[in-house]
């Protein structure tokens, strides 16, 4: 039985239970995006981002045109990622384009335009990065990296620019997902987020454009380091 999904709970979290829960065994296929959206109350997008990371994690794999299966996780969650990144390098590549040429500018912007209230809202997600990042909470993680990159483009006062990257947060997750589970991103993002912020802060519009791609060639050189290793 499908149960719908609190406010208090993740997406992720209520399928990891609905598998052990229901009797799913790796090999059985798993319910379909329709059945998920419909029977958890939740839009089409968050089911998808969920079997991502599901599936970056090794507990599902997603085949096309054929639908969702149960992974055998113990035997593949050392390649599970290795092999999602190989899957979507292009749109990785894709995604980090796009962000290279958007949000270095914005950052810029945010430090002309950012009021207190944006200060403080950017300052409580990165500590809530951090304390997520302590806590090895890696989907918690990629949440609030989006949510410091939403309220840094909110900063710059640009509508247009704003619901751009509002778009892009939601509807096209692979380059945070892929970033956040190489090893060693996370805690280097921690100190990029802070540098970006610290600019922003002192009103350095330079300085925060060059913290920006900064943070984005760094998360690019990594996820392609991880491609490497297993070319």
């Amino acid at each position: 039985m499908i149960k719908k999904v609190r406010l208090s709970e993740s997406v992720i979290s209520v399928i990891k239970e609905m598998i052990v829960a229901d009797g799913f065994k790796p090999g059985d296929k798993f319910y379909s995006e329709n059945e998920l959206t419909k029977n958890l109350g939740v839009s089409r997008s968050s089911i998808r981002e969920a079997m991502r990371i599901l599936e970056v994690t090794g507990q599902v794999s997603v085949k096309q045109g054929k639908g969702i299966y149960i992974a055998d996780f113990h035997g593949e969650q050392l390649k599970a990622f290795s092999v999602w990144l190989k899957n979507n390098e292009q749109s990785i590549k894709d995604n980090f384009e796009v962000r290279m040429i958007i949000e270095p500018k914005a950052a810029g912007r945010a430090a002309e335009n950012a009021d207190k209230d944006d200060i403080r809202k950017m300052e409580e997600a990165c500590m809530q990065f951090a304390q997520f990042a302590k806590d090895k909470n890696t989907e918690e993680v990629i949440q609030c990296d989006r949510r410091f990159h939403r309220l840094l483009s909110a900063a710059t006062k640009n509508t247009t620019l704003h619901v751009l990257m509002k778009s892009m947060t939601t509807s096209l997750p692979n380059g945070w997902i892929s970033s956040l589970y190489t090893p060693g991103r996370i805690e280097k993002t921690v100190s990029e987020h802070g540098d970006i912020l610290e600019a922003i802060k002192r009103r350095d519009k330079l300085a925060a454009e060059k913290a920006m791609i900064t943070h984005l060639s760094n998360a690019l050189h990594d996820i392609n380091e991880e491609m490497k290793k297993q070319a």
